[in-house]
C-alpha cells in the first residue's frame, strides 16, 4: 500500500489508529536524497513488519535565522512521497506552519519554546543564533504529534543529534534516539540538500572539507589540537572555502579527551551555501 500522505495531526491520528506494533519517526525538511532514505530504511528495521514508519516533511521556519536560506530552500513534496514511499515509510506527514506553530510564521509572541541550554549556543549556536530553539522547539512539537517509540536521525547533524538525544532525556519523553552514519558522495562530501546550490567550480572546493575530517582523523594520534590544526591546514590550501570552525571535541561536544574517542565538526561557507561535516577520531590511539 502506498505511503498516506496527511497533513494535520488529526488526520495522523486517524491514519494511525489501529496500527499495532513499534512507531519510528524520521523528521526531514523535504528535498530527500539517499541519506533520507538509510534513515527511513533504519526507522523501518526498528519498527519491524508489524510497526509503523512516520516520515515528516516540514521546512521550518523558526531554525532560519535573518538572510538564511528559509525562502529558496528546496521543496519537492510530490517526490518526496515517492522516495520516502519507495524506502519503508507508512505515512509522510506534511503539516504547514500554522499546523505546527499555529501561526503562518513560526512562533508567536505567547508561543511556549524551548532553551537548547549551553550546547546550543556554541559551534552551530554561535553561528546561528537560535537556531536550536528553533529546532528543539520543531522536533519536540512533532514527537507530540507522531508518538513515536523510535526517532532516527542522521549523524551528518552531529551536534542538532546530541542535543535532541539530550532534550529527550531530560525531559523524560520516552523516545528512543537513534544516530545513523553519513551518507556521502564517492568523492567523500557529505549528502546535504543543500548540494543542490553548489556551481560545479564550488562542488569541486566543497570536496576538501571531507578530505580536512580524514587529515583530522590521522593526525588525532598526536592530540585533538593536532587534530584540528591538520583538518584546518587543508582547508586554507583550497580557494573559495571559508571556514567558520573546525574542532575536535568529545562525543557530547565537551572538552576533547586526552586519550580516546572524540569528534572532529567542521562548518564553511563555499559560495553562498553553509556546509557541516564531522567525523569521529581517535585521540592519542
Amino acid at each position: 500500500m502506498p505511503a498516506r500522505v496527511v497533513t494535520t495531526a488529526a488526520a495522523l491520528a486517524d491514519a494511525t489508529e489501529g496500527r499495532a506494533g513499534l512507531r519510528a519517526v524520521v523528521m526531514t525538511m523535504g528535498a530527500l536524497h539517499d541519506g533520507h532514505v538509510e534513515l527511513v530504511r533504519t526507522a523501518r528495521q526498528h519498527a519491524g513488519a508489524e510497526g509503523s514508519v512516520i516520515v515528516t516533511v516540514f521546512v521550518n521556519p523558526t531554525q532560519f535565522g535573518a538572510g538564511e536560506d528559509y525562502e529558496v530552500y528546496p521543496r519537492s513534496l510530490e517526490s518526496d512521497v515517492a522516495l520516502a514511499d519507495a524506502a519503508g515509510a507508512d505515512i509522510v506527514l506534511a503539516p504547514d506552519a500554522t499546523e505546527v506553530y499555529g501561526a503562518a510564521r513560526g512562533f508567536r509572541d505567547d508561543s511556549v519554546t524551548l532553551d537548547p541550554g549551553y550546547l546550543g549556543g556554541i559551534l552551530e549556536g554561535a553561528s546561528r543564533p537560535g537556531h536550536f530553539r528553533g529546532v528543539l522547539t520543531v522536533v519536540a512539537k512533532l514527537i507530540g504529534m507522531t508518538r513515536p517509540d523510535v526517532a532516527v536521525f542522521g549523524e551528518k547533524d552531529y551536534q542538532q543529534l546530541v542535543l535532541v538525544r539530550r532534550m529527550t532525556a531530560d525531559l523524560r519523553m520516552g523516545v528512543s534516539v537513534i544516530g545513523v552514519p553519513t551518507v556521502r558522495e564517492p568523492d567523500g562530501l557529505a549528502l546535504s540538500s543543500r548540494n543542490r546550490f553548489l556551481s560545479e567550480p564550488e562542488r569541486v572546493a566543497a570536496a576538501a572539507i571531507p578530505r580536512a575530517l580524514e587529515a583530522a582523523e590521522v593526525a588525532a594520534v598526536d592530540g585533538a589540537e593536532a587534530a584540528a590544526l591538520a583538518g584546518r591546514a587543508v582547508l586554507a590550501q583550497v580557494a573559495g572555502v571559508d571556514l567558520d570552525y573546525l574542532v575536535v571535541v568529545d562525543p557530547e561536544l565537551g572538552e576533547a579527551p586526552d586519550r580516546g574517542l572524540a569528534r572532529a565538526l567542521v562548518a564553511a561557507r563555499v559560495g553562498s551555501t553553509r556546509l557541516i561535516d564531522n567525523r569521529a577520531v581517535v585521540i592519542g590511539r
